[in-house]
């Protein structure tokens, strides 16, 4: 009975972190009622284990775990080496850093790394968000399959904010985003808020996207757009690359390229 209690208290452990996408260590022993030794040592061996990995007293899903979430392994390369590539687009842009998914009709925030400020715009780990409004999300749909557009186009269109695009504009829109290689969204899905995104292509799909967000006060100028746009480019790239590398077989990817002026007039984006 011993053994079979400890292995529940694992999985509960473990349950939480698949819930929760990150946490610490006194959050996941409040919530399944565990002492707080109890729990470090859990979260010792799931990061031994790699189910998670730790950061600062963060705790997070590992790559381990992505593979019994049914995620591919290029996922799990995402989930490794994501959070050092969205550090370094925050040290150079100064807003919140994502990497998101596409997850049927719908996305999801796989990584997230925040500057320190106490005016930031974020995401949840694991949260799941509409293809059709935000920019990460809506350069993910702009390179989906057809049939996962007629979709979602073709679905009900929450309308968020007066900003969310309706169907007649995401039908120009998304022409265009595939042509400019990136995104910008201003207020979509939270009001005052700004992001730009680009996608990151592995075998030729785009299999994420990288999305730098901040408040519009501080973000919605040409310069800090300029800015977001190229460091999301390299970020791109290197991302990109780290697939190539860890898959030498496969065919080699396709890395979009994208003008480098911000777009002028694209308030529905």
């Amino acid at each position: 009975m011993g053994e079979t209690s400890s292995f529940e208290r694992g999985l509960a452990v473990l349950r939480d972190l698949a819930v929760t996408g990150e946490t610490t260590v006194a959050a996941t022993a409040a919530r399944v009622g565990l002492p707080v030794s109890t729990t470090y040592r859990y979260f010792r061996i799931l990061r031994e284990q790699g189910y998670t990995e730790e950061d600062d007293g963060v705790y997070r899903a590992g790559p381990a775990l992505a593979g019994l979430w049914g995620t591919s392994s290029v996922q799990a390369h995402l989930i490794e080496t994501g959070t050092a590539v969205l550090r370094r687009v925050v040290e150079r842009v100064g807003e919140t850093a994502v990497l998101i998914i596409r997850v049927g009709t719908q996305a999801l925030c796989l990584r997230r790394v925040e500057p320190d400020k106490a005016l930031k715009y974020t995401f949840a780990i694991n949260e799941l968000l509409p293809l059709y409004a935000g920019a990460g999300q809506r350069v993910l749909l702009a390179w989906a399959p057809a049939a996962v557009v007629r979709q979602v186009l073709d679905g009900p269109l929450t309308r968020y904010t007066d900003a969310t695009p309706t169907r007649a504009q995401l039908d120009t829109v998304l022409p265009a985003v595939r042509r400019n290689g990136w995104a910008v969204s201003r207020g979509e899905l939270h009001p005052g808020s700004l992001s730009v995104a680009v996608p990151v292509f592995h075998h030729g799909e785009a299999v994420c996207s990288l999305d730098v967000a901040g408040p519009a006060t501080r973000c919605d100028t040409r310069d800090w757009i300029g800015s977001a746009h190229e460091t999301l480019l390299a970020s791109a790239a290197e991302l990109g690359d780290s697939l190539h590398t860890w898959a030498p077989t496969a065919p080699p990817g396709h890395l979009g390229h994208s003008p480098t002026h911000p777009p002028t007039d694209d308030r529905t984006r």
